[in-house]
């Protein structure tokens, strides 16, 4: 049971790597997530604050590894031009965008005032 365990959490990184390696766009993700982190310590942030702008940050996150997989599917799928697939990819990464927007509006609304205040 312990070495299943161990398995499925390697395995897990193992695709985190994966991506962290691969994909640009994660890498910057990665970036703005620690920047929110260490402003929310950094200013006086309540704990809903806190919790409000990690779920916002985690879910951009997953969302991008989403649409990483995603689109790495599409391309096992075919390796040629298909409209189809191009608009499968097209909404994964309005997905994303989607979610940065909000997730960027979130951290205005919170971190606004602090930065004002400071």
């Amino acid at each position: 049971m312990a070495k299943k365990i161990y398995n499925s959490f390697r395995a897990a990184l193992n695709g985190f790597r994966e991506t962290v390696v691969f994909e640009k766009s994660f890498k910057i993700m990665l970036v703005i997530a620690a920047l929110v982190v260490a402003a929310m310590f950094y200013f006086p942030t309540s704990r809903l604050e806190k919790v409000v702008l990690l779920l916002a940050t985690f879910s951009v996150l997953i969302l991008e590894l989403i649409n990483s997989t995603v689109e790495r599917i599409m391309d096992v799928v075919t390796s040629e031009r298909d409209n189809r697939i191009r608009i499968i990819k097209d909404l994964m990464a309005a997905i994303v965008l989607l979610a940065s927007f909000g997730a960027a509006l979130v951290g205005a609304l919170i971190f606004l005032p602090y930065i004002l205040n400071f």
